[in-house]
């Protein structure tokens, strides 16, 4: 087996789903850093191997892939019967797993990475954050959050009763809401949703991220 090279960055929330989505399946990976504050991304070298100016994209062999969700899908499929299994196991429980991973990326996502941007990315920048914006995102996520309460009122994860991509997509995010916008309280005053970001943050795998990033 083959050290994948991931290029990115340690704090980018896409870059932390694919990592440790590897470190899950016990995959040995390369962080090549791709320094984002610098414009990196958006530089030719970059764009060569991600066209959209994104990270991360990785590089298996022949292999060069970009899109963080597929990316996982990829190595969970590729190493199933390796490390933590991510897909469920039957027909069924990976049309769940799908369907979740679905809803993080087109409702839950946007929202996230929108109040990031303006409650920590742009006032990091010294420009001012559209808190109209953000309180928009916050209004739109208490109701998001409020589905994934009812969800989880009847299993442990989002899929099921393990712990698969749906959930391992949601930690970067999530992470940024709790430790870097201010927004825990979205968090905590949900008990199921609580008791799951509990869980699912305290996964040695997820630990071990935090560690090399040292957040």
């Amino acid at each position: 087996m083959g050290v994948v090279k991931v290029y990115g960055s340690l704090v980018s929330a896409c870059a932390q789903r694919v990592m440790v989505c590897l470190l899950e399946k016990e995959v040995e990976f390369e962080l090549v850093h791709v320094d984002l504050d610098s414009g990196e991304h958006k530089k030719p070298q970059f764009l060569a191997r991600q066209p959209f100016g994104q990270v991360p994209a990785i590089e298996d062999g022949d292999l060069k892939l970009f899109e963080s969700r597929a990316i996982m899908r990829y190595y969970a499929t590729k190493y199933e019967d390796q490390g933590t299994n991510l897909l469920g196991k039957s027909l069924e429980e990976r049309a769940l797993v799908d369907q979740w991973l679905e809803v993080e990326a087109h409702n839950f996502n946007e929202l996230i990475y929108n109040m990031v941007v303006q409650l920590v990315i742009l006032p990091k920048m010294g420009q001012p954050g559209d808190l109209a914006l953000a309180h928009s995102c916050e209004q739109k996520l208490e109701k998001v959050l409020d589905v994934y309460q009812e969800r989880l009122s009847k299993s442990s994860y989002l899929a099921g009763d393990k712990f698969t991509m749906a959930d391992l997509s949601h930690l970067p995010g999530i992470r940024y809401l709790v430790n870097e916008a201010g927004m825990g309280h979205l968090v905590m005053e949900r008990k199921n949703v609580n008791a799951w970001w509990e869980t699912i943050s305290n996964r040695p795998a997820w630990k071990r991220l935090m560690q090399i990033a040292k957040f």
